[in-house]
């Protein structure tokens, strides 16, 4: 998988950044996930402050064209996006958040 950033803005009102990238792999589409880890590792910015807004794939191609988000800090973040948004790119649960929810339930 290759992640090609086509434009890269500041939004100073937001305090974030809007890139809008392309992606290239082999086989099936990458997961929303896939794609954040590996545009958190490219730009050098902490995994949870990404937010990939849209992934769109043409039929047929091996290409899909995107649109993310960097924010400086999680507070704002939290306060502009929607919730269902926060909720795709939410990270996935360590098995040891999975023990700690099970302990509490139990109780």
């Amino acid at each position: 998988m290759d992640v090609k950033i086509i434009e890269d803005k500041k939004n100073v009102l937001l305090n974030r950044r809007e890139l809008n990238f392309e992606v290239t792999f082999e086989g099936s589409t990458p997961a929303r996930m896939d794609v954040k880890n590996k545009m958190a590792a490219l730009l050098n910015v902490p995994l949870e402050l990404v937010v990939i807004q849209r992934m769109k794939n043409d039929f047929g191609r091996q290409k899909l064209n995107g649109y993310a988000k960097i924010y400086e800090d999680a507070a704002r973040m939290k306060k502009i996006e929607e919730a269902h948004i926060l909720e795709r790119n939410k990270l996935p649960e360590t098995p040891e958040e999975n023990a700690e929810v099970a302990e509490t339930a139990e109780e």
